[in-house]
């Protein structure tokens, strides 16, 4: 599931191939922007924000693309399959002559003058991945709004950039508080250590192949198989690693969007919400 850790991961691939080097194609398969044609342009970088990715290309202009749930950015070598699926869910091709980048399933995918990222983006809090990364700006945004569930504030991406469902999940496991737990309400020093934790976990599975938030998920050197990666996300009905207890499942949101979010009955306290 794309989340900040990943959307990084994607924009560190498209700037390795594309940054640097003339386009040899650009085919946006967007009516809007069908007809834009940047070849012979030199893509300048390509840069996350939060999970947004801004491809900066020769001339003021940006590529602003968001993967949501299910889009991704695949690159390809000279001659190789392209793999992310059907060919009427591309959205968008960026060649050059040694790499292809191929867009596909991408909801949001814009052109618009790199002086004009910001209505974009600007809405945006600090990005726990990037260079405006400022704890306590982020932690004063999610405790605007006392009354707000900790799992909404931490996916309100305008309080911090970058935390999805996964690691909503996740964080309030280690907080030992449910997602549907008023912000306000939770212990004195917890919301500080809610913001460090979920900068030092997206730090530290940026340049991880597979996510994880445990630290059975590391194995040992005694060659057992490595734990869970996960706490609860994604394991309804499984044992909590903390206490045995099944993990359950229920679906959180604002009311325009609900997500399933997972949590353990005994380790974690707050109001609940049935299936």
């Amino acid at each position: 599931m794309p989340e900040g850790d990943t959307v990084w991961q994607t924009a560190q691939r498209l700037h390795t191939a594309l940054a640097g080097h003339a386009l040899t194609r650009f085919d946006l398969r967007v009516p809007r922007f069908a007809t834009a044609d940047l070849t012979d342009r030199t893509v300048l970088d390509v840069t996350p924000r939060g999970k947004h990715v801004l491809t900066r290309i020769e001339g003021g202009l940006t590529l602003h693309s968001h993967l949501r749930m299910d889009g991704s950015w695949q690159v390809y070598g000279p001659g190789e399959r392209w793999r992310g699926g059907p060919t009427h869910q591309i959205r968008a091709i960026l060649g050059n002559a040694a790499h292809t980048a191929v867009g596909y399933r991408l909801p949001v995918l814009e052109l618009l003058r790199t002086a004009d990222e910001e209505q974009a983006v600007g809405h945006l809090g600090p990005d726990l991945l990037g260079p405006d990364w400022d704890p306590g700006t982020a932690l004063a945004n999610l405790l605007a709004d006392p009354a707000r569930p900790l799992g909404e504030a931490l996916m309100d991406q305008r309080n911090l950039a970058g935390i999805g469902n996964v690691y909503k999940s996740e964080l309030a496991f280690l907080a030992r508080a449910t997602p549907w737990l008023p912000i306000g309400e939770l212990p004195a020093g917890i919301p500080e250590r809610l913001v460090s934790t979920a900068h030092r976990l997206l730090e530290a599975n940026k340049n991880r192949p597979d996510r994880r938030t445990t630290a059975t998920a590391r194995g040992t050197t005694t060659g057992r198989q490595p734990g869970p990666r996960l706490h609860v996300y994604g394991r309804e009905g499984l044992p909590c690693l903390r206490c045995g207890t099944p993990v359950s499942k229920a679906d959180q949101g604002d009311g325009s969007r609900e997500r399933p979010t997972y949590w353990c009955p005994q380790c974690q306290s707050g109001p609940t919400r049935s299936h």
